[in-house]
C-alpha cells in the first residue's frame, strides 16, 4: 500500500464523528492491505511504531521538526517557527508549506525510515535525525507531510481507540464484529495490537487461539467493579477471597533469568524507575521466569507505615531515581501469579495462582505477598474493612476463590469497596478531562478555571460528560494542569467525545483525575448515560482528591456502567435510610 493511500484513510477518520462510519473506514483500510503490512498499519493508527508497552520513541521534539521543515522548504527557521505560533500544528504548517504532488513511498518505506530515525542514537544522532526527516519530508505531499509529522510528533488524533481497531478488523474480515472478542482476548494477553492483526490477517481467526501468555510481554490486567457494601459482596460471591485494597502503582512484573521488567498498570515500563523491586525480584524470586502481579507503594522505613498516593507517585520520576529511591523507598506487595517456569497459570483458579506465589516468593524486605482473608460472612468481611481502613488503606478486594485470570476484563470475580467518605457517594471516580473553561476572578492568572470531565463506554469506544469540576486543586496544581492539557488542545470537540456543554479549550481525552462527589444526579447537560430524550447523569459537587493519575490510561476511567449501578445502589442507600428515619 502506499503511504499516500493511508493518509487519505487518515483524513476520512479526521473529518468523521459517526463511531460506525470509524469502523468502516477502518475495514476498508485494512482490506486494501497485504498481509506483511498489517502490523504496521495498526501500529500507526496508534501513532506508534511498537506496541505501547516498548518504550520507543522517535527522538524528535518541536525544535528538531521545525529544522527539518526549514530544511526541507528551504526557508529559515524563524519563519517555520512563526507558521507555528500562528497554527499550532506543525501537520498544518507543513501542508502551507510543501507543495509536491505525492510520493510513491509505500508504507512500509515509510514505516522503516521512521524506525531508522527513532533507533538513531549516539554522537551525531541528531543531525542525522533531522536529516532523515528532511529527505522523507522532501519526497512526500503536504497531506503525507501532515500526518508524518504529527505521527513523530505524537500528535496524529484520529478519534480511535484500539476497540474501534479491532471492530474494524473483524468486519475488513467477516463484515461484522463476531471476531471481536476473541480478537480482544487475543490482545489482552501480548498487549500488542500488530501482532494480533498480522496473525488474524494472514493466518484467519484459528490462529490466536495460539497467542498465549509470554514474558516480556505484559498481559492486559484484570479488574475489579465496584461494591456498597460487605454485605452486597458476599451476597454476590456466597464465599470470598478478600485482600487488602493498597493505593499505590499496579505492577505485573515479569522476571526471565536476571532480566526483570517492571510494567505498569498502563503497560509503561517502570524498570528504571523502580530498581528495588527489580533487584527483589532478582533475589527472591528463584524460578528462571515468572510474571506476578502486585502494588508498589511508599513506605515509611521507620515505622513501616505505607504512605498515600500522593508520596508514592513522587516515584514516577525520570530523574535522580538513586535520590528518590533513598527517600521514597517502595514495598510490592504481590497478590497474583500469571505465568511461572513454562505454566499459563491465568487458567487457574484463584486459589491456586496464590498458593503457588506463596511458595516462589522467598522472605525478604520489598516482595512479600498481600495477605488474604476466607469468609462467607458479610460481618467478618466488613470487620477485615473497617480494620484496613483504619490502618490508611483504601479498603479490601473480594475475589472469587473459583475464578481464573481474566485478562483485560472487569466483572464480579473481582469486587472493590473502598473507604468511605462523607456525603451521598461513597466512592470516587476516576474521570478523564476533555476540556477546560479560561480563568475568571483570581483563576485569571492561571488561565484556566474549571475542567470538563468525562467517563467511558467501552461498547462505543465513546467518551461521555459527566461534571464540571473547579474545586480540588492547590494553585501550583492549576498551573500543571493547564500546562499539561495545552499539549493536548484541539480545535474543536475531539471524535470521541460526546458532549453538550461545550468548554473554552477542547482537549484529547488522556489525562486522568480521581473525583470525589457528593452525588450521581440527573442532567440535562450531561451526556453520560444519556439516552434519546433521556437525561443524562452529572456529579453533585465534584472536587478532585486526586492529581493527573500516571497509573491510569482514558480507557481505564470509570465506565459509564459503572455510573450507572452507582446510581441505582445510591438510591437504595437513600430509600433504606428513609424508612429507617
Amino acid at each position: 500500500m502506499k503511504f499516500a493511500r493511508l493518509v487519505e484513510f487518515f483524513g476520512e477518520l479526521e473529518i468523521t464523528s459517526s463511531r460506525n462510519k470509524m469502523v468502516g473506514v477502518l475495514a476498508d483500510l485494512f482490506k486494501e492491505a497485504q498481509g506483511d503490512e498489517m502490523g504496521k498499519l495498526v501500529y500507526l493508527c496508534q501513532g506508534r511504531l511498537v506496541p505501547f508497552y516498548e518504550p520507543l520513541e522517535f527522538g524528535i521534539g518541536e525544535e528538531l521538526a521545525a529544522d527539518a521543515l526549514a530544511k526541507c522548504a528551504g526557508i529559515a527557521k524563524s519563519e517555520v517557527k512563526e507558521r507555528f505560533s500562528k497554527k499550532g500544528d506543525y501537520g498544518l504548517v507543513a501542508t502551507e508549506l510543501l507543495s509536491n504532488e505525492g510520493s510513491t513511498l509505500e508504507v512500509g518505506q515509510v514505516f522503516d525510515q521512521l524506525w531508522l530515525i527513532a533507533t538513531l542514537s549516539g554522537g551525531g544522532s541528531v543531525a542525522q535525525k533531522t536529516s532523515l526527516l528532511a529527505g522523507l519530508l522532501s519526497q512526500m505531499s503536504d497531506e503525507e507531510a501532515k500526518h508524518l509529522l504529527r505521527i513523530i510528533l505524537g500528535k496524529l488524533r484520529l478519534g480511535i481507540g484500539d476497540p474501534t481497531i479491532m471492530d474494524g478488523l473483524s468486519f475488513a474480515r467477516v463484515g461484522d464484529k463476531s471476531q471481536r472478542k476473541d480478537i480482544e482476548r487475543a490482545y489482552n494477553l501480548c498487549s500488542d495490537l500488530g501482532q494480533v492483526a498480522r496473525l488474524y490477517w494472514q493466518n484467519g481467526l484459528d490462529s490466536l487461539a495460539h497467542i498465549s501468555v509470554h514474558v516480556g510481554k505484559p498481559v492486559r490486567p484484570a479488574l475489579a467493579e465496584r461494591a456498597t457494601s460487605a454485605a452486597a459482596i458476599i451476597q454476590r460471591l456466597q464465599h470470598a477471597a478478600v485482600e487488602p485494597k493498597y493505593d499505590g502503582f499496579r505492577c505485573q512484573v515479569h522476571k526471565d533469568g536476571t532480566t526483570v521488567r517492571v510494567f505498569s498498570r498502563n503497560l509503561e515500563d517502570f524498570s528504571d524507575k523502580f530498581p528495588e523491586i527489580v533487584k527483589a525480584t532478582q533475589e527472591q524470586i528463584t524460578q528462571q521466569q515468572a510474571i506476578f502481579e502486585g502494588e508498589a507503594i511508599a513506605f515509611n522505613p521507620q515505622t513501616g507505615d505505607f504512605y498515600p498516593f500522593q508520596v508514592t507517585v513522587q516515584r514516577k520520576r525520570k530523574h535522580k531515581i538513586d535520590e528518590m529511591q533513598e527517600k521514597v523507598p517502595l514495598k510490592l506487595v504481590a497478590f497474583d501469579l500469571l505465568y511461572l517456569d513454562g505454566q499459563d497459570y491465568t487458567t487457574e483458579t484463584y486459589t491456586s495462582r496464590r498458593q503457588k506465589l506463596r511458595e516462589i516468593v522467598l522472605p525478604g524486605d520489598v516482595l512479600s505477598v498481600t495477605e488474604v482473608l476466607e469468609t462467607s460472612s458479610a460481618n467478618e468481611l466488613e470487620a477485615f474493612f473497617f480494620d484496613k481502613v483504619q490502618r490508611g488503606l483504601e479498603g479490601i478486594v473480594a475475589k472469587r476463590p473459583d475464578a481464573t485470570y481474566q485478562a483485560g476484563a472487569r466483572n464480579f470475580n473481582w469486587i472493590k469497596l473502598k473507604r468511605s467518605y462523607q456525603g451521598e457517594l461513597q466512592d470516587t471516580l476516576d474521570c478523564v478531562v476533555v476540556g477546560y473553561w479560561w480563568g475568571r476572578g483570581q483563576r485569571t492568572q492561571f488561565g484556566i478555571g474549571s475542567l470538563l470531565t468525562a467517563v467511558y463506554d467501552k461498547d462505543t469506544d465513546r467518551f461521555y460528560t459527566i461534571a464540571r469540576l473547579g474545586t480540588g486543586l492547590t494553585e501550583i496544581e492549576w498551573v500543571q494542569m493547564r500546562e499539561e492539557l495545552d499539549q493536548l488542545k484541539v480545535d474543536g470537540k475531539p471524535a470521541r467525545v460526546e458532549a453538550i456543554v461545550a468548554p473554552d479549550v477542547w482537549v484529547e481525552p488522556k489525562h486522568v483525575i480521581e473525583i470525589q462527589a457528593d452525588e450521581i444526579t440527573r442532567s440535562p447537560l450531561h451526556t453520560a448515560g444519556r439516552k434519546g430524550d433521556d437525561l443524562g447523569f452529572a456529579l453533585r459537587f465534584p472536587r478532585m482528591v486526586n492529581f493527573i493519575r500516571a497509573d491510569r490510561t482514558a480507557e481505564e476511567a470509570t465506565s459509564v456502567q459503572e455510573i450507572l449501578a452507582m446510581f441505582e445502589a445510591q438510591g437504595k442507600r437513600q430509600g433504606q435510610q428513609e424508612t429507617e428515619s
